[in-house]
């Protein structure tokens, strides 16, 4: 068994960062940006921006523009949509051997088979009309999933969402925020390579740590298994697997930069690690009555360099037409270069949001 890597905190932090591409060095677009997180998160909620144009422009910068993930997705074809979230086609091949499979949960499993008559309907469906919305296809469901705070009482959606999984069925576009379905076979390029369920699970494991960087090889928020080499991390009593050109890249280091965290960021993704190795506890503050909130609805992180100083309270008002600071919370009082950085920074998503800045400066 080879010896473990022996890091630094900062070193595991600095890793991390670029692996999230939120160092000096921005990537050129959005399908680098996926090539290289696997996902970009698909989330509604827009106090300044929906979780899949923030976590672009956190990571691009000012010639991001949200037409740019559409095309990718819809006319390229480079990005497919899959369970809420835009993931690189690249990925689809080593995702297949799972997809034929699945479901292996039980209930899963027997809802489907009470429910075939409804599966084959929205397949010939699919398939007769082409691309459907999930609004125009009917419920005919006969056995219901009883609603759990995600799901509705509508079957339809449910059903895509298990094709999808399945293989069965694709997101071809949207409108809005509706899914427009077809066949996946007409949506999936057909020249993908084939791989067994051993040689995906590990190609799939090596691409998720290097989205990583540095990650545990069994945790449900990164589960990379034997994927790249074994690590620790100082004052932490983990064992890590950490990507081994991140490694070797440590010292070719273009620097840190501030950036705005969407709360469905994939870089919050792995709470435990985020205090493990950031010393940094997150609390989403969404879902907490008003009287609770420390920090605002759907503040955003602060990072700053491989360091989380403070969190930004902000929203585009819309009908004022302006993004409105509520407040900068500082978990330490900024340095005034510090400060300079962070409103540089929020200066930038006003003009990328292309709205003017008010409240706290």
């Amino acid at each position: 068994m080879a010896e473990p890597h022996h890091l630094t905190r900062e070193q595991a932090r600095r890793i991390i960062v670029r692996a999230q591409l939120l160092d000096a060095d921005r990537p050129g677009d959005v399908i680098e940006v996926a090539e290289q997180l696997t996902y970009i998160k698909i989330d509604p909620t827009a106090t300044i921006a929906p979780c899949e144009h923030t976590m672009a422009w956190t990571r691009i910068g000012w010639s991001y523009e949200p037409g740019q993930l559409r095309k990718a997705a819809e006319d390229d074809r480079l990005l497919f949509e899959f369970d809420g979230a835009f993931r690189p086609t690249s990925l689809l091949p080593f995702m297949r051997p799972t997809m034929r499979v699945w479901p292996t949960r039980e209930s899963n499993r027997q809802w489907l088979e009470a429910n075939d008559r409804f599966k084959r309907e929205i397949l010939d469906r699919l398939r007769a009309d082409g691309p459907t919305l999930t609004t125009d296809i009917p419920n005919t469901a006969q056995v219901d999933r009883a609603p759990d705070g995600w799901t509705g009482t509508n079957q339809v959606p449910i059903m895509l969402d298990f094709l999808c999984r399945q293989g069965l069925a694709a997101v071809v576009g949207r409108e809005g925020r509706h899914r427009r379905w077809d066949l996946a076979e007409r949506v999936y390029p057909a020249d993908l390579p084939e791989y067994d369920p051993d040689d995906a699970a590990r190609l799939l494991a090596e691409r998720k740590l290097q989205a990583a960087g540095i990650a545990r090889a069994h945790r449900y928020w990164n589960a990379v298994g034997s994927a790249g080499e074994p690590a620790t991390v100082e004052g932490s009593k983990w064992k890590f697997r950490v990507d081994p050109e991140a490694l070797a890249a440590l010292d070719d280091d273009a620097g840190g930069r501030v950036a705005f965290i969407n709360p469905y960021d994939s870089m919050l993704f792995d709470r435990p690690r985020l205090e493990e190795v950031f010393e940094y506890k997150y609390v989403l503050e969404q879902f907490k009555p008003k009287a609770q909130r420390v920090y605002g609805y759907f503040a955003h992180p602060i990072l700053l360099g491989d360091r989380f100083v403070g969190m930004l309270d902000a929203e585009v008002d819309r009908k004022a037409d302006v993004l409105r600071v509520n407040a900068i919370h500082e978990f330490e009082p900024f340095e005034p270069d510090e400060m300079e950085m962070v409103r540089a920074e929020i200066d930038d998503l006003a003009e990328w949001l292309g709205v003017p800045v008010v409240g706290v400066r």
